[in-house]
């Protein structure tokens, strides 16, 4: 049994945070601007501070023995946040997915990146340790030591409970011509004593106004990077030159969970991320100028390319118990059309579910000896999902019929001139017409409200279009042993 499986016995020791203490962290002086205002903290924005809130609850989630397995794991008597976990093994693979399950249920899917994504990344780094230790900065007057930095780092997190953003791609502008997207790159500016200075911006830096750090890094829209653009690091938030602009908000923070249960919970807030001039310090850069590093994207985010995919796959159970429970309380479980279209429902969470069962039942050590998931799984995975992704939304829409239309909300119900109206005409198969509102208040945030749209865009821009993942299953699935059985089969030497 390995040090990370443990049994735990109440260690004296953890390196955990509390909600209050990680709040705490976040009052840190960074600059972040919604609606165009600058604004003092995070908490000045209702739907940042809720979504805040959520993310505290997280840590406090920590020290609750009804979630401890779920959040923590065991390493020589000291207990940690599972999102830094490092899997050396299939079991540790398997208890590390419990976090990932753990986040999803705990925003119904609706935060992409929770805090638990960015340590991916990092761990992807530390699982093909052995290339980096094998790079060297091409940047004159700066030379890191990637291997030793990539270590460090996810000591740190681990020793931190560091909550982490990522952003590994540029804005979006003309894309006629590679030099519109090279303008926004990151780029090495200097170099001084004990680090770089960086410039350029990031963008749909999800949750990096609600964390401590970005780890960044560029990718794609040109053909080749420039060496002073060929870098992966991670800074505080709060560092000077960091500049947050959030997009507009789409949850419903502060409203009665009665109306919203999901979109009151507030929102993972995507952020335009400006760098002007930071200061990169020496052993926070695990890449520096080596444009054959920058190949290594597939690789290192593996883990967050299964986060993702775990996500959706819970995210996909949820909406088979929302379309359950949808046929429970309009009684038209007994038809055999809707049964058949909570069905396709049904087959798209089983599915899900089983590509991320067979990629970790197919894992195998990488060099840096991390147990990695098997690619050619989640590649496929994340492809079916964003395909059938809009249809499942429609179906689960289509099964509640008229009942997300015609929505009223709490104060209606509780009005004495029309409530008993709402009581009389809507009730549902043995539930009051209250019961029935929650459960169409429920599928409207997850399937309608702009929160949803909001959702269903990022998945998609997330996953990748279906061509390019397509073009990744053909070079990352290997086919040698299916064309020699078909030459066996038919004879050809």
């Amino acid at each position: 049994m390995s040090a990370q499986t443990q049994r735990r016995d109440e260690p004296a020791r953890h390196r955990l945070k509390t909600g209050a203490e990680f709040k705490e962290t976040l009052r840190d002086g960074r600059a972040l601007w919604v609606n165009g205002s600058r604004i003092a903290t995070v908490f000045d924005d209702p739907a940042l501070s809720a979504g805040v809130d959520l993310v505290a609850s997280m840590f406090d989630d920590q020290f609750d023995p009804a979630f401890a397995d779920a959040t923590t794991y065991v390493d020589c008597g000291v207990t940690y946040s599972r999102s830094w976990q490092v899997p050396r093994t299939k079991e540790d693979l398997a208890d590390r997915r419990k976090m990932i399950e753990y986040t999803s249920l705990k925003t119904a899917g609706t935060f992409g990146r929770p805090p638990d994504l960015a340590p991916a990344i990092a761990v992807g780094l530390l699982a093909h340790l052995p290339a980096f230790k094998a790079k060297k900065s091409l940047i004159e007057g700066c030379d890191p030591d990637f291997a030793e930095n990539i270590e460090a780092y996810v000591a740190f997190g681990r020793d931190n409970n560091l909550t982490a953003s990522e952003s590994l791609t540029g804005p979006q502008n003309d894309r006629s011509s590679p030099k519109g997207a090279e303008a926004s790159l990151l780029k090495v500016k200097s170099v001084e004593k004990g680090g770089i200075r960086v410039s350029g911006a990031k963008t749909v830096g999800s949750i990096s106004a609600q964390a401590n750090e970005i780890f960044f890094t560029n990718l794609g829209g040109i053909r080749e990077t420039p060496a002073e653009a060929c870098i992966w690091a991670s800074v505080p938030i709060a560092s000077e030159g960091i500049r947050l602009i959030s997009r507009e908000m789409v949850s419903h923070p502060g409203a009665d969970p009665f109306d919203h249960p999901v979109a009151a919970l507030g929102e993972e807030a995507d952020q335009l991320i400006i760098f002007d001039d930071v200061f990169v310090p020496k052993d926070r850069i695990f890449n520096l100028g080596d444009p054959t590093a920058m190949s290594w994207y597939g690789p290192v985010c593996v883990f967050a390319h299964w986060h993702v995919l775990t996500r959706l796959a819970v995210k996909a159970e949820l909406f088979v118990g929302a379309g359950q429970l949808v046929l429970d309380v309009l009684g038209t479980g007994h038809i055999p059309a809707v049964q058949g279209m909570l069905g396709e429902i049904i087959q798209y969470a089983q599915t899900l579910r089983a590509f991320v069962t067979a990629a970790e039942a197919m894992a195998k050590p990488t060099a840096g000896e991390v147990m990695a998931p098997d690619v050619g799984m989640l590649t496929a995975g994340r492809l079916y999902s964003i395909e059938h992704y809009p249809r499942i939304i429609h179906i689960l829409q289509e099964l509640c019929g008229q009942g997300l239309v015609m929505r009223f909300g709490k104060k209606a119900f509780e009005n004495p001139d029309i409530g008993h109206y709402l009581r009389d005409l809507l009730p549902g198969k043995g539930v009051s017409a209250e019961v029935k509102e929650q459960l169409m208040n429920f599928v409207w945030d997850m399937t309608a409200s702009s929160l949803a749209g909001r959702v269903a865009l990022f998945e998609n821009v997330n996953a990748s279009p279906a061509p390019r993942l397509r073009e990744r299953l053909y070079n990352e699935v290997k086919r040698e042993r299916f064309v020699q059985q078909v030459k066996t089969l038919a004879h050809i030497d």
